[in-house]
């Protein structure tokens, strides 16, 4: 089953991406713009959680491996 976002991470990360396809988007203290997508998402849903919304834990690659 997939994982299941709730509606204002979705929105988030909606955000995050227009501001991507616009080049506005930047990552971290270095300020750099945004050029992939995986990135933009990952941003969208770390806003989100800093909000508060219900956002599924991260994935992480020790996880991925044991699958």
């Amino acid at each position: 089953m997939a994982r299941k976002d709730s509606k204002k991470a979705a929105a988030k990360v909606g955000r995050a991406m227009k501001k991507r396809k616009a080049g506005t988007l930047k990552s971290g203290r270095s300020g750099r713009k945004v050029k992939s997508r995986k990135q933009a998402i990952a941003i969208g849903l770390s806003e989100a959680r800093a909000m508060g919304a219900k956002v599924p834990k991260k994935t992480s690659k020790k996880r991925k491996a044991k699958r």
